[in-house]
């Protein structure tokens, strides 16, 4: 074979890597094939959510393992958590143009190599750098999945399909601590990234066959690698002071640091995305008011909800003295009662639109979070409170991802999908951190007694609630409107 046939060969072996293939006809025709790319996608947003909260209740038997401090054992949920919000919007973007089933398949393949030799890995710091791998192929996940359901789903079942997806994710979320703890007692730290490998090819399988290739795409342009380059170390940089400004101590010089690095960071991103023809991030998205309030106030959400989960077994265990088994089953009242609620919320969004859905999923949040004040000594009322708080979250969930899909161009659908997936990680780490801010300024030391215990506990509810009337005010701002969102065009 010459060079020149050599040459056209390969490339045509690169463009075959490169473009979506369309799913078998078989497939495209059936009149429910919409709800085949559903479970698709509900099995990524799971295994995604299911790996953020497995890895906690691992972090005891890692430091063991590695006879290794509690500082740098963090590292392996903080890398994964760094990589994933960083690369998260960026991922959307080139999915605009390069195909949302693309990235997603890719994703799969990226996930399972990472989970593989995450449960291989001879060292933590081997540890750190696959959680890496691993975050890279979760971002190609997430980027696209709300993307997908767009390009997928009738206009008149997304609501409830967004619905689903958010429910999968709050089961996920629930159930990582349960099934992390079982499979570290049935086979140790390693086998909780071994899982991830079998589900991850069923996946895998299920969005080549399943999902159609994307329409709508945007032009190929030259990617914006230097807007990439800027945002993730300044993500990273906010992130990491957010995360560890509780142990370091928020005015340490390091703390300080990273705080004028993300924000000189950051500054020279948006200078850049400003300035370039092809931006990474399109700012001109937060001009319109249903999306910058959907962004903003899901946001606020998430630190809401990861706020309760940190609080919450502070109090039961150090002021009630229940046992760390007990307190997890309690507290998983919430993340079920949001999955159960998730479905409901989408489907009655499609008839009576986002706003006065998000707006009293709010206010049901910031009601429970004042009752978590003035009702917390008995266990019967903590949770209901618990489970009522999750019927908010989950009222305001569905409705809000689908506003904030149906505010951007359906070309833009990946790039919008990234943004809001990029807000579950920051307010994930936001609501870890400023919660334990507030509990730790209020409660004191880990041998506080039981009435600091309680008062740090009321603090943080309170800042909570707090939280939840801010997001409620800006869920009210995106105005009286249905979704926005067009009909699907012939998705092959």
């Amino acid at each position: 074979m010459t060079s020149t046939a050599a040459e056209s060969a390969s490339n045509i072996g690169w463009r075959r890597i490169l473009v979506e293939r369309r799913r078998p006809p078989s497939i495209a025709a059936r009149p429910n094939a919409y709800w085949l790319v559903l479970v698709t996608v509900c099995i990524g947003a799971f295994m995604n959510q299911l790996d953020a909260s497995i890895v906690t209740v691992a972090l005891p038997t890692l430091q063991r393992s590695f006879h290794a401090g509690l500082g740098s054992v963090t590292w392996v949920g903080l890398s994964y958590l760094l990589v994933l919000v960083g690369l998260v919007t960026g991922v959307g973007r080139m999915a605009d143009m390069v195909g949302r089933k693309l990235l997603y398949l890719y994703g799969f393949i990226v996930f399972i190599i990472g989970s593989a030799l995450c449960a291989l890995a001879p060292s933590l710091l081997a540890l750190d750098g696959f959680r890496v791998l691993q975050g890279v192929g979760a971002a190609m996940i997430q980027a696209n999945s709300v993307a997908i359901l767009v390009l997928a789903l009738p206009r008149e079942k997304l609501g409830r399909g967004i619905g689903i997806q958010g429910a999968a994710q709050a089961l996920g979320l629930a159930l990582g601590p349960t099934i992390g703890g079982l499979l570290i007692a049935l086979g140790g730290w390693r086998l909780i990234f071994f899982v991830n490998v079998p589900v991850g090819i069923v996946g895998t399988v299920m969005a080549w066959f399943l999902i159609p290739r994307s329409r709508h795409l945007q032009d190929r342009v030259p990617f914006d690698w230097l807007g990439l380059g800027l945002f993730v170390p300044a993500v990273a940089a906010l992130l990491s002071a957010v995360s560890f400004g509780n142990s370091v101590g928020w005015t340490s010089p390091g703390i300080i640091s990273l705080f004028f690095l993300a924000v000189a960071l950051g500054a020279a991103f948006i200078g850049r995305e400003r300035r370039t023809s092809d931006p990474m991030l399109d700012l001109t998205l937060f001009k319109r008011v249903p999306f910058a309030a959907g962004i903003s106030s899901g946001l606020l959400s998430y630190l809401v909800l990861f706020g309760t989960l940190f609080v919450v077994p502070f109090y039961l265990e150090r002021a009630l003295h229940l046992s760390p088994g007990r307190s997890g089953l309690m507290l998983g009242v919430m993340p079920i009662a949001l999955g159960i609620t998730a479905p409901i919320a989408g489907r009655l969004a499609e008839k009576l639109g986002a706003r006065p859905l998000t707006v009293a999923g709010m206010a049901i949040s910031a009601t429970m979070m004042g009752a978590l004040i003035v009702a917390h000594g008995s266990l019967l009322f903590i949770v209901a409170e618990l489970a009522v708080l999750g019927v908010g979250l989950g009222l305001f969930t569905p409705p809000n991802n689908a506003a904030i899909m149906g505010a951007v161009p359906r070309e833009q659908s990946g790039l919008a999908s990234g943004v809001l997936n990029m807000t579950r990680g920051m307010g994930t780490a936001m609501g870890l951190a400023f919660t334990s801010l507030v509990f730790g300024l209020v409660a004191g030391s880990e041998h506080a007694s039981v009435a600091l215990v309680t008062r740090g506990f009321e603090a943080s509810a309170a800042f909570l609630g707090l939280i939840a009337l801010m997001a409620m005010v800006l869920a009210g701002m995106r105005g009286r409107t249905q979704l926005n969102l067009d009909p699907v065009l012939s998705a092959e």
